[in-house]
């Protein structure tokens, strides 16, 4: 380990809350600066959906990489972005974080975090040869689905994998079994698709998707296959399904609906296509900046939410820029109280160091040690706004 470098809190204890919920309001304030400043005032209200934005998985990635950010010296390296969202990711380069897209570009003994959407076996192999520490930040959703991979792949079945080609978390999840994976991508349906065995198909799915486009593929599966194996519990993360219900709610009270998040975002492209099925009019928006003044002409009623890699920070920036004369409605239609914690590689990390400040040792056993007990008072929003708080890192 080369060095550590203090991002803003106590070094082992979470980072000040109060000062992050400062920053959110600054930065929400900042963009809205930088957004068009001749969006027409027309929108009397702003319904704002809840649920939205981060689910438990994004938090505890972005929370993850920010630790390691704050315990190493830069460069931190990751493969693949930490979660989909353009803003995230350029918070962490800043930070010192070098994003990668093939393993072998990361250097020897350096710092490396694998992405939420989950890793090629390979890629966790060669990662774990080369680096002086290796943390695995997949949703524990994702690793579910791959553990349904090999099992059923290890029985000999014919496994129907509803995704989107290309995208990271399929590219991971099929490499667990490619000789035994058919990819369906969820628009085109199963289409002339032939198993070797009609008894011995299963079915899972990329976490993502949207509700409705899954369902209209599994219809099909088991219509088509009678004796179909599907996990008893959805592969469909809580959090996708809730953000798609809760657009579907605020979609029948508004002229328009504006979905914060990035273009290569899976589940908030399934929002913006969830919106647009009621009748609404609906445009994903990387930011304030991109929304479209005409879309506001008319739009007297405009509903706001968020994919679940899109920070708060954007949320804020949208409704300010909007600037409903009648003020922000929250259209709650679930709640959500899922936590995961950290990845255990980096809790033991953490143990042992704060083990060590304190002199420790002796006294605890690192390995043993269970979720840090500070990690539910903080969000992930709270670490962004940290980050850009902290100083840029020094290049040579």
């Amino acid at each position: 380990m080369s060095g550590t470098r203090v991002l803003g809190g106590n070094r082992f204890g979470s980072p000040t809350p109060t000062s992050a919920s400062g920053g959110v309001l600054r930065a929400a304030r900042s963009q809205k600066r930088a957004a068009s400043p001749n969006l027409p005032a027309m929108t009397q209200k702003v319904l704002l959906a809840e649920p939205r934005g981060f689910c438990a998985g994004v938090e505890m990635a972005i929370k993850a990489l920010t630790w390691m950010v704050q315990v190493f010296e830069p460069p931190v390296y990751c493969y693949h972005e930490i979660v989909h969202n353009q803003a995230v990711v350029e918070a962490f380069e800043a930070a010192g974080v070098i994003f990668v897209n093939e393993i072998e570009e990361v250097p020897t003994g350096s710092p490396v975090m694998l992405s939420a959407h989950g890793s090629a076996p390979e890629v966790v192999a060669a990662a774990g040869d080369g680096a002086a520490v290796l943390v695995d930040a997949v949703c524990p959703l994702v690793t579910k689905v791959h553990h349904e991979v090999k099992r059923m792949a290890g029985q000999g079945f014919d496994i129907i994998y509803v995704g989107h080609e290309g995208h990271d978390e399929a590219i991971g999840t099929i490499a667990e079994a490619p000789e035994a994976i058919t990819l369906i991508d969820p628009e085109e349906g199963l289409g002339d698709y032939t198993p070797a065995d009609p008894e011995r198909v299963a079915l899972v799915s990329q976490t993502t998707l949207g509700l409705f486009e899954f369902e209209d593929v599994l219809d099909g599966a088991a219509e088509r296959f009678p004796a179909l194996w599907t996990a008893r519990k959805s592969d469909l993360c809580y959090a996708t399904t809730n953000r798609q219900q809760a657009v579907k709610v605020l979609a029948e009270k508004c002229d328009l609906v504006l979905v914060v998040g990035s273009e290569n975002s899976s589940n908030t492209q399934a929002l913006v296509r969830v919106a647009g099925v009621t009748g609404a009019r609906a445009h994903r928006v990387d930011g304030p900046d991109a929304i479209d003044p005409a879309w506001l002409v008319d739009a007297k009623t405009v509903g706001v939410t968020a994919g679940a890699s899109a920070p708060d920070q954007l949320v804020f920036a949208v409704i300010e820029a909007v600037a409903p004369t009648d003020g922000v409605e929250v259209v709650q239609v679930t709640t959500e109280g899922e936590y995961f914690p950290l990845p255990r590689d980096l809790r033991r990390l953490l143990a042992a160091l704060q083990a060590a400040v304190e002199g420790g040792y002796s006294a605890r056993n690192p390995g043993e040690s269970g979720e840090l007990d500070h990690d539910r008072e903080w969000t992930a929003n709270e670490a962004l706004a940290l980050l850009a708080l902290s100083p840029s890192p020094q290049s040579d």
